[in-house]
């Protein structure tokens, strides 16, 4: 180990002592954000460099620098009626920079319209937003303190959004169940893309989304376009970067996501017309046991990996092809004689539980240019979720310990998936899009529990398909250079019941001047119960049962959003926001009772809740502020502040606060680089977390006692909360870079004043009392990086 030491500090020694400029290739493609088409003769400049360097992009609308110098670089990009972009890219000596960049077409002809700020997030992907979303960058995802690499929890850090959580990711968005999030990646509606992920839910402790693959990507918190349906939350639509079509690179990786490996390069070096890019990974969770970090599990390690490939296949008249996929297997063992007293995360009192989780996602993309002001884009894949469950009951009243079979779970869900758009700009003011969704579900839900030692009794028992088709139509029309509008509708069909949802969306925008705009956001959105809870069964005894949910309706919810935008300096922006939501069509108890499923995602658990009618309803509604700077001059920094309401009305008729009314999320992040000579970059990040904290159903312990086990009280359900969530996260990260080798290392302290932040209050059928079990109290996740 001494001899590794010397070798680094000798290795860093050289490069500081060393004059040589190292250098990288920029290059890349300028298209029409609407059309797709590649744009001929656009100009790409690279600011700060003297003389100016400059590139214009040839019929293929493809541009290139060779041997530009390391570090951070802004290309301004321009064209003539169209708006100039400015975009900030970091080069590495262990990576080529390859882009593709998107300019849109200004109202006003003949004259190119110069947009003032640095950069702007604000400006996603999909071209029909309006209100209520940003552009996710991957840079953040791995730059941000306290983000593991991991796109949902660096999500946790816009406003509107709660990631008071520190052993799952799901995704909170103003007081709605994670459930209403739709997740999409490269044009496909997935299931849960996490580890150890319960079937319907939406959560879990680590992501198979590998950060080091994805592309930039969109995330919207409400009143989003028709193009997006089934969600009533919000949408996290990402899509995978292609592989490096010239030369071949690779990665190395150890942290907490684990031990990684990647590849990418071309299919023929030569002719340049086709990649790949794939990348493995698998667990270090029992490495980090080992050397004594705790994360929740007791001695029980967690094994899981996942695999992430994408091949492109671009041809001159056929249009171009992509082949992707991903996939993720995991497995634990909590034993009951595991749980760590007071951090128990994952365990439940009194049960061994072996708990084994599948999941995956593969597509085909087709995209096929009609003309230069049309084209149409094809998906078809197939995903799937699966889990297996046991939980035996453990007495340890009794020496030895005696062990019951309590409970059985073996379900799945396959999805087979066919979607195809169409897209037309009939010219710079109106641009229409539609097309429709086909997603064929094969399910199948068995589970059981112990009839207090007299065998099992079965919860649900189905195998079977059902049909969800829906179809959209979009409209943007710009009227003048200031006022836009974006308009659509959506129509939903579920085979199963032969419920339906129509859903209209509106989206109005007027830009002040360059610098300043208000929005205006408003749609009705709809979407289908989790499946199990179609199948969810009545025991009438003598061993029959009733599904007693099959003819539920979709959730529905009506959107309404005003926002307010303005910029103060070239990259300093503060962002408002309002809005209000009313919730319908709830599924809720038929009989007086607090369930209502906009509390479903609170827990890990699928509960087998029957005798369900769709009369529920709620109301979410608060204010949101961002105050940004993006990332220029050497730092960066993010203060997000969200207050919030979030209520329903159950069967009992009582108007209570939902299981996520936190009421509060306020964040803070900041970041400084320090650089040495281009070659070494030392950072500083760090992130201040302080939120609301979680509410709960008290523990009845009289009756939890008289029934031996856990009994709450719904009478005062949700109406309590535990303390408030605070943390600090630091993450210092040194970069060096040398003739052909990028190393990154860093240290993501968490947690570092060792707040004692509840996670849950549980009922001890042990000790018959309440226990009290805390989040993570103090960690750290070291990480290296390589690229070559």
């Amino acid at each position: 180990m001494q001899k590794i030491y010397i070798l680094f500090f000798l290795l860093i020694t050289r490069t500081l002592l060393s004059q040589e400029e190292l250098t990288q290739t920029i290059r890349g493609t300028v298209i029409d954000k609407q059309t797709q088409s590649p744009l001929p003769g656009a100009v790409i400049s690279i600011a700060g460099t003297n003389p100016i360097r400059a590139a214009s992009t040839d019929a293929e609308g493809k541009f290139r620098f060779d041997s530009v110098v390391l570090g951070r670089k802004q290309l301004k990009i321009s064209l003539i009626s169209y708006k100039e972009k400015s975009q900030t890219v970091t080069l590495n000596s262990g990576k080529e920079t390859v882009l593709n960049i998107e300019l849109e077409e200004s109202a006003v002809q003949g004259r190119e319209v110069v947009v003032t700020s640095e950069v702007d997030k604000t400006k996603t992907n999909n071209k029909m937003t309006t209100v209520s979303s940003r552009v996710f960058s991957t840079e953040e995802a791995s730059r941000y303190a306290g983000s593991r690499g991991d796109p949902a929890r660096m999500a946790a850090n816009y406003a509107g959004v709660s990631g008071a959580n520190d052993s799952r990711n799901d995704i909170i968005i103003r007081g709605n169940s994670p459930l209403g999030i739709l997740w999409r990646l490269n044009g496909l509606d997935i299931p849960n893309p996490n580890h150890f992920g319960n079937l319907g839910s939406s959560g879990g402790p680590i992501s198979i989304l590998n950060n080091n693959t994805l592309d930039n990507s969109d995330f919207l918190s409400g009143a989003f376009p028709a193009d997006y349906g089934n969600a009533t939350a919000g949408v996290f639509d990402l899509k995978m970067r292609s592989g490096n079509n010239e030369k071949y690179e690779f990665l190395g990786m150890i942290g907490f996501n684990g031990f990684e490996l990647g590849a990418e390069g071309p299919f023929n070096k030569k002719k340049k017309n086709g990649s790949f890019m794939i990348n493995y990974r698998y667990s270090t969770l029992a490495v980090f046991k080992y050397i004594g970090l705790d994360f929740g599990t007791g001695s029980a390690v967690p094994q899981y990996q996942d695999l992430t490939f994408k091949t492109d296949f671009p041809t001159k008249k056929a249009g171009k092809f992509s082949v992707w996929g991903i996939g993720g297997l995991s497995f634990v063992d909590l034993k009951q004689s595991d749980q760590s007293k007071g951090n128990n995360l994952y365990g439940y009192s009194g049960l061994n539980t072996s708990f084994k989780s599948n999941v995956g996602a593969s597509g085909l993309a087709h995209t096929y240019l009609l003309n230069s002001s049309s084209y149409i884009k094809t998906n078809i894949g197939i995903s799937g979720q699966g889990n297996i469950i046991t939980a035996d009951r453990v007495d340890t009243s009794k020496h030895p310990a005696t062990i019951r079979p309590d409970y059985r779970n073996t379900s799945y869900t396959i999805k087979y998936s066919a979607n195809t758009t169409y897209n037309k700009k009939f010219n710079s003011r109106n641009f229409v899009n539609g097309g429709f969704y086909l997603d064929l579900y094969n399910t199948s839900f068995v589970d059981s529990i112990d009839n207090d030692g007299k065998g099992f009794v079965i919860l649900r028992n189905y195998k079977g398909q059902t049909f969800l088709g829906r179809g959209f139509i979009e409209w943007k029309h710009s009227f003048n250079e200031k006022l836009s509008l974006n308009t659509g509708f959506t129509y939903q069909y579920l085979v199963l019941n032969r419920s339906s949802a129509p859903e209209p969306r509106l989206g109005l925008k007027y830009e002040f001047s360059k610098k300043q705009s208000v929005s205006f956001g408003a749609g009705l959105h709809s979407q289908v119960q989790p499946l199990y809870i179609y199948f969810a069964t009545s025991n009438l005894g003598n061993g029959n049962i009733r599904e007693t949910n099959r003819n539920l309706d979709f959730t529905r919810a009506v959107h309404a959003v005003v926002a307010y935008d303005v910029n103060l300096f070239n990259s300093v922006r503060i962002k408002a926001e309002a809005y209000y939501q009313y919730l319908y069509s709830i599924p809720i108890k038929s009989y007086p009772n607090y369930f209502s499923t906009v509390n479903l995602g609170a827990d890990f658990n699928s509960p087998n809740v029957d005798s369900l009618v769709s009369k529920g309803t709620g109301d979410n509604y608060g204010i949101e502020l961002t105050l940004e700077k993006f990332y220029s001059k050497g730092y960066y920094f993010l203060v997000t502040a969200s207050l919030f309401e979030s209520k329903y009305r159950a069967s009992d008729n009582a108007y209570r606060n939902t299981a996520f009314n936190g009421n509060y999320v306020f964040n803070a992040l900041a970041g400084k680089e320090f650089k040495i000579k281009e070659k070494h970059i030392l950072a500083l990040d760090v992130k201040v977390t302080y939120a609301g904290g979680k509410r709960y159903v008290p523990i009845n312990v009289a009756a939890s006692i008289l029934s031996q086990s856990e009994v709450r009280d719904g009478t005062f359900a949700y109406n309590y909360q535990y303390d408030p969530y605070f943390r600090i996260d630091i993450k210092p990260s040194y970069k060096l870079n040398t003739k052909r080798f990028t190393h990154e290392i860093s240290v993501d302290i968490q947690n570092v004043t060792r707040h004692n932040n509840i996670f849950q209050q549980e009922y001890d059928l042990n000790t018959q009392a309440v226990k009290t079990d805390y989040q993570l109290k103090f960690f750290v996740i070291p990480q290296y990086r390589l690229t070559f």
